[in-house]
């Protein structure tokens, strides 16, 4: 039977888990604390025999901007140590820095940008064996988790940021884009959608589908945004998915985010 070792069951990671444990997969899991499906990531007995156990390990858990990726931090040699079984490691565009809305591949340098732990997990995981898979995610939606969602909540805002554009990718494109690589070969993919867009576009839209008066256009201080949103819009860069088109076979079912959107609104 497949098994799959997911470290860091959070919104992205459970949706794959169901997906995987749909089609009859073992799958194991770790939280901070055990949970039902889920072992405590510093069960350092039962993680290391869920790795050995593992026909597939995949880690979503984000580094620490001070002490790295805890992952390789605690089990870099035991997972090293299966390097005949299939890997991945779910990181961000943001390794690559601002592209000035350019379009951005990966060949693209990495490092550049405000993200620094994240850049250096991204290229520590490539480095790890001869058998990684790296998917560069750029902004996620899906249910629950979304622009419809905020708009509901009445705390979507519509930032007037001069030039900047950005990607996203739907959750569950993301759950297909990692099941495409299971026979793919290594390497680093991006995995987004086809249509950058500015969020203030995004948001109006959104708020077209639902019926509801589109939020004002703030400027960046209108907004007091957080330092990480902040920082957030001090990049632009519109993400190219054809390396996970061409070898992978993969194409995203929500091709943008009008059809990801409507999807949400329909279900």
């Amino acid at each position: 039977m497949s098994n799959m070792l997911i470290f860091g069951l959070g919104y992205t990671a459970s949706r794959l888990a169901d997906r995987m444990r749909a089609a009859g997969w073992m799958v194991t899991g770790t939280r901070r604390e055990a949970a039902q499906g889920a072992i405590a990531f510093d069960d350092r007995p039962a993680v290391e025999q869920a790795i050995m156990n593992a026909t597939h390990i995949i880690s979503s858990v984000p580094p620490d901007e001070e002490t790295g990726d805890p992952v390789l931090t605690h089990y870099q040699d035991h997972i090293a140590a299966c390097s005949t079984r299939w890997i991945g490691y779910l990181s961000s565009t943001g390794v690559y820095g601002d592209a000035h809305g350019a379009w951005v591949d990966e060949s693209a340098p990495v490092g550049t940008g405000r993200r620094k732990a994240r850049s250096n997990a991204d290229q520590n995981w490539l480095q790890l064996t001869d058998n990684v898979r790296v998917f560069r995610l750029p902004g996620i939606y899906g249910p629950g988790r979304s622009p419809l969602d905020r708009l509901r909540k009445r705390n979507a805002k519509r930032i007037d940021a001069k030039g900047q554009v950005f990607s996203r990718i739907h959750v569950d494109d993301i759950v297909s884009a990692i099941i495409a690589a299971f026979d793919g070969p290594t390497g680093a993919y991006n995995i987004s959608d086809d249509l950058p867009a500015p969020n203030q576009e995004v948001i109006a839209h959104a708020a077209r589908l639902l019926g509801m008066e589109i939020p004002p256009l703030l400027s960046l201080d209108e907004a007091n945004l957080s330092a990480t949103a902040m920082g957030f819009y001090s990049e632009s860069r519109r993400i190219a998915n054809g390396k996970a088109k061409r070898l992978l076979g993969w194409e995203p079912k929500y091709a943008d985010y009008k059809i990801g959107l409507a999807s949400l609104l329909d279900n």
